[in-house]
């Protein structure tokens, strides 16, 4: 019947939906959840993308979601009440990478299995840079930063934005993460410690940034996507050893409540 929807557009669930205004010219994005193995061109037609060269990729990104946490760091701050050891200019600057990362991937309408994480640790982010404030006694400071993040990233997301701006931020996102590491690196080295930094997410993130290179290069075939992941990797590898390295080091306040 005219008007009503094929049977292959009802039964594929849908997060996000992209289309062009003729009239005008201009996108609107909207969420929705993409098949992992079908797609629909812009007349409704369904075609099938060969299984043989995305099925273990797409089985490896829907995985590395497992890799890419940080709960157990949110939970770490929370138990202890405390965020000693990490330095917020580092999670600030993990927060825009994972940021650049989400508004470019629906900008170019890649497969949510590409980048899916990157969504649920910006959510993550967001919640430690607010505990990290809320530890530090500066609660309402943490609140404006929320609401001025939700406006920048709806800033980001609409029409108004140029498609350079959104190539300008991913492209940021490799000066992000490595100066971002290096200040957490460094802190821990100041330190002496690794405080409240959670080992079980730091490995977490550096085993999922690894299957990311794969995941990335196959799904969306973008060198600016792979590089950045390859970047991760390292830093996320120097953080992983320091944990390593300072793992039976304690701050000096517990060292004196064991005396």
């Amino acid at each position: 019947m005219a008007g009503r929807p094929s049977l292959a557009e009802a039964s594929v669930p849908t997060w996000r939906a992209r289309w062009t205004d003729r009239s005008n010219g201009c996108w609107c994005r909207l969420f929705y959840l993409r098949n992992a193995m079908i797609n629909f061109s812009s007349n409704g037609t369904c075609f099938m993308f060969p299984v043989s060269r995305f099925s273990s990729a797409k089985a490896l990104g829907w995985a590395s979601w497992l890799g890419h946490s940080w709960l157990p760091q949110i939970f770490k701050i929370l138990g202890a009440k405390s965020a000693e050891g990490l330095s917020l200019q580092s999670v600030m600057l993990e927060l825009t990478a994972l940021t650049g990362t989400v508004v470019y991937s629906i900008t170019n309408n890649f497969p949510f299995s590409s980048w899916g994480e990157a969504l649920f640790l910006t959510l993550q982010t967001i919640a430690i840079c607010f505990l990290v404030m809320h530890y530090r006694g500066e609660t309402v400071k943490g609140v404006a930063f929320l609401a001025c993040y939700a406006m920048l990233l709806l800033a980001l997301l609409s029409p108004l934005t140029p498609l350079t701006v959104v190539t300008l931020l991913q492209a940021s996102n490799v000066p992000a993460v490595v100066v971002g590491k290096l200040l957490q690196a460094a802190t821990n080295y100041h330190n002496g410690h690794t405080g409240q930094l959670s080992a079980i997410t730091v490995f977490m993130l550096f085993g999922g940034s690894l299957a990311r290179i794969f995941t990335s290069v196959q799904e969306t075939g973008d060198p600016l996507m792979a590089g950045v992941f390859v970047v991760s990797s390292l830093c996320n590898g120097l953080i992983a050893a320091q944990v390593l390295f300072y793992w039976n080091a304690k701050p000096p306040h517990k060292q004196k409540k064991e005396q």
